[in-house]
């Protein structure tokens, strides 16, 4: 429903109601926490209520445009497109989503139609995105990150000390985020995003390997060095992988196929969330340190993967997405190839 010169920045709200979301259900777990023996029944018992306001407000939700067209009732999606945009020149916009609408309509089989050669760029991205997210390896930081606190004196309260901060750094970075991606685009801050991660996790990986002495502790100084590089590697990650990582895939595929590469999206991005988190402590006992240089060298792969591979999809419309694979250096090639094979093949039937 987004504006093409908005969508970055309203699509990254998902990552900010998320990030928020969970910086409050740490501080609430805090303090019942204290409330003995009943505490932990009012934690989850207050789920309930973002629950019931996310009830309510699916009610009160309207249909999208492209739904409500996609359903045949046009002069209703014309009618909230109006609206949204809060003006009734939409007619450029409206046709556009009519055209797409009736592509899509054709389409019978999404999941087969995805793996067409014309759509392998979006396919690639579905799957490299995510997969690239969680190898970053914000959980591994976010686990380590109570050992950190707990070298610096902290204690018991270490694991509430962390969560706090580095959910305050997530959200507000996710922040700086939403005011620059459609200024700035997207490729830039995963770029610069990635080049941050790589700088910290390498700092991080160093002072681990020389200075973690046999008493298993960092001395104050270090300790305080090592959650300073930290912070700005979630920082790192709140302003670029961390939204992008979804704002990416969920921008670039037309409307005959984006339900389906939409939930190819999710799919591996819990595969991996699942696989990382069951081999972490084993990862752990073989590399020690070196698993922070483990995850630097994904990032510099998958930084140098969207210098050549990633368009810029700033502004550009959904329904005129296809057209930036066309104009691409790599991806016209296998894009291109299937349409002159189309013309070719529709020559010799004529």
């Amino acid at each position: 429903m987004a504006p093409a010169h908005l969508r970055g920045c309203l699509n990254m709200m998902f990552q900010l109601a998320t990030t928020l979301g969970i910086f409050t259900a740490n501080m609430i777990n805090y303090g019942t926490s204290k409330l003995h023996p009943w505490g932990w029944r009012l934690s989850l018992g207050l789920a309930a209520a973002p629950a019931f306001v996310m009830t309510v407000g699916g009610m009160l939700l309207p249909e999208t445009p492209n739904s409500l067209i996609e359903q045949g009732n046009k002069t209703k999606g014309r009618r909230v497109l109006e609206r949204i945009r809060g003006t009734e020149n939409v007619d450029a916009e409206f046709e556009d989503m009519v055209d797409a609408s009736e592509l899509a309509r054709l389409v019978k089989h999404p999941f087969r139609n995805i793996l067409k050669r014309r759509n392998r760029p979006q396919l690639i991205m579905a799957i490299l995105m995510p997969t690239f997210q969680i190898l970053t390896g914000i959980n591994i930081i976010l686990f380590y990150a109570p050992v950190l606190f707990q070298s610096m004196g902290f204690k018991r309260s270490a694991s509430l000390y962390s969560s706090a901060l580095t959910g305050a750094v997530l959200a507000s970075s996710t922040l700086v985020s939403m005011a620059t991606v459609d200024r700035w685009g997207r490729r830039i801050l995963l770029i610069t995003g990635g080049i941050q991660m790589i700088i910290c996790q390498v700092i991080v990986a160093i002072i681990l390997g020389l200075k973690f002495g046999s008493d298993k502790e960092l001395s104050r100084g270090y300790s305080i060095i090592v959650v300073v590089f930290i912070c700005l590697f979630v920082a790192a990650f709140g302003y670029s992988w961390g939204p992008l990582g979804w704002t990416v895939p969920s921008e670039i595929f037309p409307l005959e196929t984006r339900s389906a590469g939409q939930s190819i999206t999710v799919t591996v991005n819990l595969f991996f969330t699942f696989a990382i988190a069951q081999s972490f402590l084993s990862l752990l006992c073989v590399m020690r340190f070196g698993i922070f240089l483990f995850f630097s060298g994904w990032i510099a792969i998958m930084t140098i993967f969207i210098y050549l591979f990633l368009p810029e999809t700033k502004g550009v419309p959904i329904e005129e997405m296809m057209r930036l694979w066309e104009k691409h250096w790599f991806w016209k090639k296998i894009v291109s190839e299937e349409q002159q094979a189309k013309n070719t093949n529709g020559l010799n039937h004529a």
